[in-house]
């Protein structure tokens, strides 16, 4: 990632109160898309994106854990500590909280992932001090009381029912168990029913605690905003929960990690009664901090990024054989993976793995053309763009650089660097991604030649 930051720093205010540090990181053109970044004394980073030509603006905080933070007893805390923070704080009651948002007409949620966790506001502009306040106050003062965690014990558990109930998304999480065997980045974000029934009071209070101190956040805004007026009032509102008291704490630094991947040609396979069989084949990706992700990403998207992509022409419409095939990355601090994802009929697993692993290995040897190249450079750097069209967007976009970069890229800057993806870039991280020995994750209803079959599918 880059930036380009001047910096000012302010003065102490007429109270005495430490100083804060604020950089402008990206100008942007007339002021609009400006992106500032303020520290304040309790190690609280703020950083907001100007559009004065909307109406709306998103308010998120950014905490720097997720579930690969967490011991195998801790499974499920951190998705469990997302849900008790709309519970209640010393201000307001869990009703207090939904409607202050809902009587304005604001959208609020939040989403645990499995290395930061993210609760966010969307309002009209005129309400953000309400937004900043409700979200802040979350934050800085749940009670985390005791009938609160058993009661939302059992929407946890639901939850994980209505997962369990969707295959599509549960062979994901068995890929990355598959990966990453039991490690953190190998178990459910949501946990599991044992985990999350054995989960006490105490437990999920001493994670908070640990967690949830202003140098572990980043606050971030985007839309119609002032920097420094978003700044005072998320000041004013940790400073009044009794957050800001270390005056010479830092913000802790990105992520970095310990790559946990296991070995390859690993097979997992899930036995259910399905109407259809749901496959991820895959292997080790990039970390989301490798210089030759822009190229990994044009590979993606020709690949399996879209309708004219080479697994969708193989598998669906030459042959049709699948509904839904794609191609994924997913980017950790350390590590990354690469899979194809396909839902077939379960008689036709294995001539889809078949036409997979060939294109897969055909890319591998002789990389693509010039012109699915081209075609991938100009879906992605549209895609990009179009994906920043609205003020959440863009929220998840400074909020997430500040934690896992420390940094800020401008669209611009994005887009110069997918273009400047050149074809022997491509065809090199296809050599270093897609040759290797694959893993595989199926569920569906297997018979047992099937499953001997699909063994040795990536042997």
């Amino acid at each position: 990632m880059t930036s380009r930051s001047s910096v000012t720093t302010a003065r102490p205010s007429s109270e005495g109160r430490a100083v804060a540090r604020t950089q402008t990181l990206l100008p942007g053109k007339d002021g609009i898309g400006t992106v500032r970044r303020t520290t304040l004394p309790g190690g609280l980073r703020i950083v907001t994106e100007t559009l004065p030509s909307v109406r709306s603006a998103t308010f998120g905080i950014w905490a720097h854990v997720g579930s690969r933070d967490e011991t195998p007893s801790l499974n499920g805390a951190t998705h469990y500590l997302e849900h008790l923070l709309f519970k209640g704080t010393h201000q307001r009651s869990a009703l207090d909280i939904s409607a202050a948002i809902d009587a304005v007409g604001g959208e609020m949620n939040a989403f645990t992932a499995k290395e930061y966790t993210c609760y966010y506001a969307r309002v009209l502009d005129t309400d953000l001090p309400l937004a900043i306040d409700v979200v802040c106050d979350m934050l800085t003062g749940s009670l985390i009381l005791d009938e609160d965690v058993d009661a939302e014990r059992g929407v946890i558990l639901e939850e994980i029912a209505m997962t369990e109930d969707d295959p599509g998304d549960v062979v994901h999480e068995l890929f990355a168990q598959t990966m990453f065997g039991d490690t953190p980045l190998g178990r459910p974000v949501l946990g599991t029913v044992d985990t999350v029934n054995a989960l006490s009071r105490g437990q999920i209070a001493r994670f908070y605690k640990k967690h949830y101190d202003p140098t572990h956040l980043v606050v971030a805004a985007a839309g119609n905003v002032d920097h420094a007026t978003v700044v005072r009032q998320v000041r004013r509102a940790f400073e009044k929960a009794g957050a800001l008291t270390r005056t010479d704490a830092v913000p802790v630094a990105p992520r970095d990690g310990l790559r946990t991947l296991r070995a390859a040609g690993r097979v997992e396979l899930l036995n259910r009664k399905t109407e259809q069989a749901h496959v991820v084949l895959g292997m080790p990706g990039l970390a989301r901090t490798d210089e030759r992700r822009w190229a990994l990403g044009v590979l993606n998207t020709a690949l399996g990024g879209g309708m004219s992509s080479r697994l969708f022409q193989e598998v669906r419409e030459k042959r049709g054989l699948a509904y839904s095939v794609y191609s994924y990355t997913s980017g950790f601090a350390d590590c990354g993976l690469f899979g194809v994802y396909a839902g077939c009929r379960p008689g036709q697993v294995h001539d889809v793995l078949r036409i997979c692993r060939d294109e897969l290995a055909k890319v591998a040897a002789d990389g693509l053309t010039d012109d699915e190249i081209a075609r991938a450079v100009g879906q992605l750097s549209g895609s990009t763009v179009l994906g920043l069209e609205d003020t959440g967007a863009l929220m998840n976009r400074i909020g997430k650089s500040e934690l896992c970069w420390g940094t800020q890229m401008s669209v611009d800057d994005m887009l110069d660097r997918i273009a400047a993806v050149t074809p022997d870039e491509v065809r090199e991280v296809a050599r270093d991604v897609l040759a290797q020995r694959p893993s595989l994750a199926v569920i569906g209803p297997l018979k047992d030649k099937q499953a001997d079959r699909l063994h040795q599918a990536v042997s």
